[in-house]
């Protein structure tokens, strides 16, 4: 077996990903390649998306998601929306459905280069986001940082969308806060057994947010999907929006704006979203050594041109 795979290097409205062609193979990306390949400036990233050959009929993809500490993720949108860009170029295909852990993902590319994402039904109740105690309205929780009497963030609405979210309102600019310091002891807190991604969000209108993520597993992010997703959904559960929302993304350079619906016939939460592809090399998916293409500007993945 060749040691070496295709790999993409990729953002979506600036969050880092690497789509990592591992169709064909029975082997993964090893925790040790991805801290690798994140230790270098050049690939770090905040996810990587392992693409493997489908386990299930009536799936195109088995995605493998690691974070850039090479522990496994869930979910990630703006990942997803990646995967469907590169594929979509190499197939033709604009209509997609992936297996991950977190369950099944159908995506869609649009005429104008937005991609949907299906990130499926947000889960509510404490023991499956999980939380490791009990709550009844995981809503609005006991949880802050600060002095009792004046805490800097406090009460956040708390959910699952494939993975552990909590967000925390805030009443003003998202970026004055010092997340870099606060994002690490919120993920790890007790009350995550599994952690969680660390949200802030501001509302802005019945239909707009601002937010900024520290992720689980990657810190400080430019980008989030299913943060976003958190957030939109979370706004409108507690009255602060409606059911479609524009989430803008404040760490992105430049600030990017992803669209939410949650559902009201189904429950389910689409995410709509553009992917940006940046270059292509191969990968030894064992240790992380790579190389980049010649023609990195050639948007191809080895012999399947993008």
């Amino acid at each position: 077996m060749n040691t070496t795979v295709e790999f993409a290097r990729m953002n979506g409205l600036g969050n880092k990903i690497l789509v990592v062609d591992m169709r064909g193979r029975r082997d993964k990306v090893t925790p040790e390649a991805a801290i690798a390949l994140n230790a270098d400036p050049a690939t770090q990233f905040d996810q990587i998306m392992a693409v493997h050959d489908p386990k299930i009929d009536g799936t195109d993809a088995f995605i493998d998601i690691l974070n850039s500490d090479g522990s496994k993720a869930q979910a990630c949108g703006n990942g997803t929306r990646c995967v469907v860009q590169a594929l979509a170029a190499e197939t033709g295909r604009h209509a997609f459905t992936f297996q991950t852990v977190a369950g099944i993902l159908n995506a869609q590319e649009h005429a104008d280069g937005t991609i949907s994402v299906d990130m499926g039904k947000p889960v509510f109740d404490w023991d499956k986001i999980p939380l490791s105690e009990e709550f009844y309205d995981t809503s609005r929780i006991e949880l802050q940082i600060g002095p009792i009497d004046a805490p800097i963030l406090h009460s956040p609405s708390v959910m699952s969308m494939g993975n552990p979210h909590a967000i925390f309102w805030v009443d003003r600019d998202v970026m004055s806060f010092d997340l870099e310091r606060f994002g690490p002891l919120l993920e790890n807190h007790p009350i995550f057994p599994e952690r969680a991604n660390i949200t802030l969000a501001q509302v802005n209108s019945p239909s707009s947010v601002t937010t900024r993520t520290w992720e689980r597993g990657a810190g400080l992010t430019l980008a989030c999907g299913s943060a976003a997703c958190a957030a939109a959904v979370s706004a409108a559960r507690t009255g602060r929006t409606g059911r479609i929302v524009a989430i803008t993304v404040a760490s992105a350079v430049p600030p990017g704006i992803l669209s939410i619906e949650w559902r009201e016939r189904d429950d389910r939460v689409v995410m709509t979203g553009p992917a940006e592809w940046e270059w292509s090399g191969t990968v030894d998916p064992a240790t992380g050594i790579w190389s980049k293409d010649e023609e990195p500007h050639v948007r191809q993945m080895g012999n399947r041109a993008l």
